[in-house]
C-alpha cells in the first residue's frame, strides 16, 4: 500500500483517502469499496447497513452533551468516474489510483484522482474513528453510482435514515454554500448502422482530435471548452462537403458527465483524395487552434494512414446521418439564469460517442434547474433522433433540488464561517447534479446544504486536491457540528 500522504494533515482523513485511492471503485464497480465501509464500521463497533444498491449507512450516537441533539447526515459517493489519456495504461478494474504532491496539490498519475468523491467518504471515516471530535448523533451515508445516475440514491431506503439534517460532502470549491442543484436526464441518440463492403482501391485514415481540457459536464460547461465530438462533427461534415468518404468508426468520450476530450474517426477514401485530406487537416486545425486559443490552445486534430483492410464500411447514407447527428445534436450552455448572475440554468453535453456492430450511439447529459427547461431539450434532441430515423431514449431522470428559504441549518454555516474568516461565506447554487434533490423527494422535512474544499478539473485526468483547503474544510466542518445540538 502506498503511503504518499502520510506526512498531510489533517492526518486521519489523508490517511483514509489514501486507503481508498488504493480500492477500484469506479461506477459500477463498488463492491470493494462498500465491502470495506462495513468492515470499517464493524471494526470500529459501529452500527451499519449494507443495503442491496450496496449503499453504506454507518450510525455513531452523539458525543457527551450532544446525546440529544438533531441527528445530522453526512453524506457523500463511493464511485468515481474513471478518466485517462488514450496512451495510459491503466486498470480501473484492478489497478490502485497512483497518488502524487505538487506543491499545494494532490494529483493522480494520468488517470482522475477520485478526490469526487472520495474526501467525503476520508471526512467521513475521520470523524467516526475519533474519539476526541464533539458532534451530534451521526448517520454517515455513501451512496453507489452517483456518477452514471444516481442509482444507489434512488434505491435507498428512507426507512434506514431518521436524520432531517444532510450535509453533502459533494462540492468542488471552498467558500461556496450550496443550497440548489439542476436536476439531469440522460438522452441516447441509436442510429442502425447499414453495412456495405468498401471500394477495393480505398485506403483508410485514422482522424484523431486530441489535446482539450475536457472537465465535468456541469460544473465547467460555462468555461467554453471544446467538445471533441462536436468538433469531429464539424471536420467530417466539412469533408462530406469536400469529397466521397464513408465511415468504418466512429467514437469519442467516454463518460456523458465528462465534457469529452478525445475523438477518433475511420474514413475510407479514394487514394487520389490524399492530398486534399492533408489541406482540410491543416485547414481545420488552424480554425480550431483561433476558436480555441483561450479555452484549449493545445488543441490539434491529427491522422494517420492505417495499413489495416476494412471488409465493411457505413453506407453513404449512414455515413452521412452519422455526421449529421455530430453536429446537429444540442450541446452545450441552452440558457442562463435569470435569478442568480452567472448560474447556468439549462445545459447539455454530448459526451459519448460509440460504434457497436449494429449501431451508432450519441449519449448526452441533459441538466436544468428548471424541469420544463430539461424536457425542451430533450424534444429537441428527440426531434433531430425522429429526422435522421434514429431511435431516442431518455433514462436516468433525477430531480433539481429547489432553495429552502426556511432553511435552519443553513444560518448555522453562514455564522461558523464568519467567526472562522471574519467574512461572509457565498450561498449559491450550482449547475450540476446532486443526489440531495433525489434526497428531498424521498425524505421529508430534510434540511440540506453541499460544502467541500477546493478540487480543479474533475473528471479529467488533470484533476487535482488541494492539501490546505481540504484541512480548512475540515476545520469548517468540525466547528458546524460542534454547533448542532
Amino acid at each position: 500500500m502506498s503511503n504518499v500522504l502520510a506526512n498531510l494533515k489533517p492526518t486521519s482523513v489523508f490517511k483514509y483517502f489514501e486507503e481508498i485511492s488504493n480500492i477500484p471503485r469506479g461506477s459500477g464497480n463498488e463492491k470493494e469499496i462498500s465491502d470495506y465501509l462495513v468492515n470499517f464500521a464493524k471494526k470500529h463497533k459501529l452500527e451499519v447497513i449494507q443495503d442491496e444498491a450496496l449503499n453504506v449507512i454507518i450510525k455513531k450516537k452523539g458525543t457527551a452533551g450532544y446525546e440529544n441533539a438533531p441527528t445530522v447526515i453526512l453524506q457523500g459517493h463511493m464511485d468515481m468516474v474513471c478518466e485517462k489519456n488514450n496512451d495510459t495504461i491503466h486498470d480501473f478494474e484492478k489497478d490502485p489510483i497512483k497518488l502524487r504532491i505538487e506543491g499545494d496539490m494532490i494529483y493522480a498519475t494520468d488517470t482522475t484522482l477520485g478526490a469526487d468523491d472520495g474526501i467525503a467518504i476520508a471526512y467521513g471515516l475521520a470523524i467516526l474513528a475519533s474519539d476526541d471530535i464533539p458532534h451530534p448523533p451521526l448517520e454517515v451515508l455513501i451512496t453507489t453510482s452517483e456518477e452514471t445516475g444516481m442509482d444507489g440514491a434512488i434505491a435507498l431506503d428512507p426507512k434506514n435514515i431518521t436524520g432531517r439534517f444532510l450535509i453533502n460532502i459533494d462540492s468542488e470549491e471552498e467558500g461556496f454554500l450550496l443550497v440548489s442543484c439542476a436536476g439531469g436526464i440522460t438522452a441516447r441518440q441509436i442510429l442502425p448502422i447499414v453495412w456495405e463492403s468498401p471500394n477495393k482501391n480505398d485506403i483508410a485514415y485514422e482522424i484523431s482530435i486530441r489535446g482539450l481540457h475536457g472537465g465535468h459536464s456541469g460544473s465547467d460547461i460555462e468555461k467554453g471548452r471544446g467538445n471533441s465530438n462536436k468538433l469531429m462533427g464539424r471536420f467530417l461534415n466539412d469533408l462530406l462537403n469536400t469529397f466521397d468518404y464513408t465511415i468504418h468508426k466512429i467514437s469519442g468520450g467516454s463518460k456523458n458527465n465528462a465534457i469529452p476530450r478525445e475523438a477518433d474517426t475511420i474514413i475510407l477514401i479514394n487514394p487520389k483524395h490524399a492530398s486534399k485530406l492533408e489541406e482540410k487537416i491543416n485547414e481545420w486545425n488552424n480554425i480550431f487552434k483561433n476558436e480555441l486559443k483561450a479555452s484549449d490552445p493545445e488543441i490539434y486534430i491529427d491522422y494517420k494512414k492505417l495499413e489495416n483492410t476494412f471488409e465493411k464500411a457505413f453506407s453513404k447514407e449512414t455515413a452521412k446521418k452519422a455526421v449529421q447527428s455530430l453536429v446537429l445534436i444540442p450541446n452545450g450552455i441552452q440558457t442562463m439564469s435569470m435569478e442568480i448572475e452567472g448560474l447556468v440554468e439549462s445545459s447539455t453535453n454530448l459526451g459519448v460517442v460509440t460504434t457497436t456492430d449494429n449501431e451508432v450511439i450519441f449519449e448526452s447529459a441533459v441538466r436544468s434547474s428548471i424541469k420544463s427547461l430539461k424536457h425542451n431539450i430533450l424534444d429537441q434532441s428527440k426531434l433531430v433522433a425522429d429526422l435522421l430515423g434514429c431511435k431516442f431514449i431518455a433514462s436516468d431522470d433525477y430531480p433539481e433540488w429547489s432553495y429552502n428559504p426556511d432553511s435552519k441549518l443553513r444560518p448555522i454555516f453562514v455564522d461558523v464561517y464568519k467567526k472562522l474568516y471574519g467574512k461572509e461565506p457565498k450561498v449559491t447554487a450550482i449547475h450540476a447534479g446532486l443526489e440531495c434533490g433525489l434526497f428531498k423527494e424521498k425524505i421529508n422535512d430534510l434540511d440540506m446544504i453541499s460544502i467541500g474544499p477546493d478540487m480543479f478539473d474533475v473528471h479529467t485526468p488533470n484533476e487535482h486536491l488541494s492539501i490546505s483547503s481540504t484541512e480548512r474544510t475540515w476545520n469548517y466542518l468540525l466547528a458546524v457540528l460542534k454547533e448542532i445540538k
